[in-house]
């Protein structure tokens, strides 16, 4: 009868050993991703430009990657709130951010965010940059560029721009300009870009700082005079408009942009492939399009060289917050 226990024994040890492997072989494989719809988190209101961008690459993305991607808006405290919430999410590739040129001032402005802005994200990709305008009032004596810097240098304070308020994307933009124009110039700080705008085209303020798609019909219908662009090449969409470099004016190429983010852990096989999902939003004829009539340049980058343009725009930034001792008070 030993034996035939024996037999037994070895019977029901390869049992369970097949068992055991089958299950750590069933634990090694990944859940399938994405398991279920993504949430894209924009920390920003609906109806504006981050908004817009993430409602246009939302349905693209989900067709990609065979899952929808829903656009959840969590705005306030200039995009706190909503990258707080996707700095805590779990790093699974099922929650993502859109965030806007903030996301590389805050750290500068705010010293004690809830989140390390460095560590606690990785980027995706951008999705597309926009270039300012240098705009001044139909009325105001300057035709370019050099000529509004002669006129700030030839008296202090003599020269003010508008924005939106301390810290805003129009401020950093004047603060910059001054930096690389050597010059200083009055800065009027409004609750709100219609009112500043408003007030430059009204002759109150001679000078703004603005993107394409809000101040082009001012300037096509006279109202604004476009001095500039600030980026490396000229807008088709204003081809006789120069750019700063042309004008003369080094080190004040500013964009405005747009970035997909997912917190920071998720895994690299993931950020790979939301990449190729956003890159084929992007490539989309109607978002091209979209992007083209909004005055901006869509991106396609690697998540690599993404965190290395956001991580240079946060140093550009802080310098900038630092030599102009800008504040948000």
């Amino acid at each position: 009868m030993k034996p035939r226990y024996s037999s037994l024994g070895r019977a029901a040890g390869i049992v369970t050993i097949g068992i055991l492997a089958a299950a750590a072989q069933a634990n090694a494989q990944p859940t399938a991703w994405p398991a279920k719809p993504i949430t894209l988190v924009v920390t920003y209101p609906p109806g504006g430009g981050a908004d817009a961008m993430a409602r246009l690459i939302a349905p693209k993305m989900g067709e990609a990657l065979g899952q929808n991607v829903i656009v959840d808006n969590r705005p306030g405290a200039g995009g706190q709130i909503g990258a707080s919430f996707v700095a805590k999410a779990a790093p699974d590739g099922h929650t993502l951010m859109l965030d806007a040129s903030s996301f590389a001032v805050n750290p500068s402005l705010y010293p004690k965010l809830p989140y390390d802005s460095s560590k606690a994200f990785r980027a995706i990709g951008l999705v597309a940059q926009f270039p300012n305008v240098v705009l001044v009032n139909a009325q105001f004596p300057a035709k370019s560029v050099g000529e509004l810097t002669a006129l700030a240098r030839a008296r202090k304070d003599a020269v003010s721009y508008a924005s939106s308020g301390n810290g805003s994307a129009q401020h950093l933009a004047g603060a910059l300009f001054e930096s690389a124009a050597k010059v200083d110039m009055v800065h009027v700080p409004y609750k709100g870009g219609g009112p500043a705008l408003n007030d430059v085209i009204g002759g109150q303020v001679p000078l703004f700082f603005g993107n394409l798609a809000s101040t082009l019909q001012h300037v096509q219908s006279g109202k604004l005079r476009a001095l500039a662009v600030t980026s490396a090449r000229r807008s088709s969409m204003l081809p006789d408009v120069p750019t700063l470099t042309e004008s003369g004016l080094q080190g004040a190429d500013i964009y405005e942009w747009n970035a997909l983010f997912a917190p920071s852990g998720t895994p690299e096989q993931v950020v790979q492939k939301l990449n190729a999902a956003l890159h084929k939003a992007i490539d989309a004829p109607d978002v091209k399009a979209r992007i083209a009539q909004l005055g901006g340049e869509p991106q396609r980058t690697t998540p690599d060289a993404a965190q290395q343009f956001i991580s240079a725009q946060m140093s550009l930034w802080a310098r900038v917050i630092k030599d102009r001792n800008i504040t948000i008070e």
